[in-house]
């Protein structure tokens, strides 16, 4: 059934199709390499078509310009009517009529002990923070308004934080008013 000819023309297509995928491979991996061009052994830095400089700031330098904060100057300067704007943001979850949205009332929060308003459902979290920060001082909720989940891990507050040490001096001089 099968003579030799049927058999070196069924090797021939075999052997030519292998060569064909060969020859595409070689040519495809010329046009398209990924990874060293085998100029360097493991390990060794590679050569770049451009590199950027990037300081090594060992110094902390904004870290350092937000702890340089004169808090109290900023508290003295502080607009509780600018605060009033400001809390729109909070508005979603507290209120200042002495009942608990989402999170709890705020009226007479500055001076008021951490985790105490009774009947609300504070986080672990929170409940823990009151023994390090036991009292919702100016100072503590600046600390706290920059960033609640940085400074309490695991708060229920989803709130970001205000990033503008004036926004938060606003908001705390409007707070201190709503008693």
């Amino acid at each position: 059934m099968f003579n030799t000819m049927t058999v070196t023309k069924a090797a021939g297509a075999l052997i030519g199709a292998l060569l064909f995928l060969l020859l595409a491979n070689w040519a495809a991996s010329g046009l398209y390499h990924v990874g060293p061009a085998g100029h360097g052994g493991e390990g060794e830095e590679h050569a770049q078509a451009y590199s950027i400089p990037v300081e090594e700031g060992g110094d902390g330098g904004e870290a350092e310009e937000e702890e340089q904060i004169d808090f109290a100057a900023l508290m003295e300067s502080a607009d509780p009517a600018q605060g009033e704007k400001d809390f729109g943001k909070c508005k979603a979850c507290h209120k200042l009529d002495g009942s608990d949205g989402v999170g709890p009332h705020l009226n007479g929060v500055v001076g008021r002990p951490v985790a105490s308003i009774d009947g609300f459902a504070y986080s672990d979290a929170m409940v823990a923070h009151a023994d390090e920060a036991p009292e919702w001082t100016p100072e503590a909720l600046q600390v706290f308004l920059t960033d609640p989940r940085g400074v309490v891990s695991g708060t229920k507050m989803a709130f970001a934080g205000l990033k503008s040490p004036e926004d938060r001096a606003d908001l705390i001089a409007y707070l201190e008013t709503q008693q």
